[in-house]
């Protein structure tokens, strides 16, 4: 699909609140309600707009530190990286997982409650994750920037 600057605007709209409704996202970008709900299906079927949710503030629900963790495998075939993929995703502390270039296999951003909960998930989930052969961990002093919007020219 190709973007034209209503679409753009309805875009940065909805990325911006999207808890809007369809007429509220009309008045703001100037188009019918109708032709602004046609074109927002239209976002959506195209997988642009690829879904809605609620950003929770990890640490307002218990979980104040952010880990993030670079992993490298013991080997890169297909069959290892479904592994290891298949295995992370069954931890709900990953809130997302990586493929990297570089140094590293994976780059996974992690939240945990405390240090002690931290060291529960490295040795009962990470360090038993088929095929690790080094885990590196950082630790988010705070967060600089945090944009949850992709940049929509």
């Amino acid at each position: 699909m190709r973007m034209d600057e209503f679409d753009r605007k309805i875009a940065r709209a909805l990325a911006a609140n999207g808890r809007l409704s369809a007429v509220d996202v009309a008045a703001e970008v100037g188009l019918s309600p109708s032709a602004c709900t046609r074109r927002i299906q239209a976002l959506e079927t195209a997988g642009i707009v690829r879904g809605y949710r609620a950003i929770l503030d990890a640490a307002a629900v218990g979980l104040g530190i952010d880990i993030f963790v670079e992993i490298t495998l013991d080997r890169q075939n297909d069959d290892a990286l479904r592994a290891f993929e298949k295995a992370l995703a069954r931890s709900p502390n990953v809130l997302s997982c990586h493929l990297m270039s570089g140094s590293s296999d994976y780059l996974i951003h992690i939240v945990a409650r405390d240090l002690p909960d931290f060291e529960r998930l490295h040795s009962g989930v990470l360090g038993h994750l088929p095929g690790v052969a080094r885990i590196e961990s950082k630790f988010a002093l705070r967060t600089a920037i945090d944009r949850p919007l992709v940049p929509i020219g």
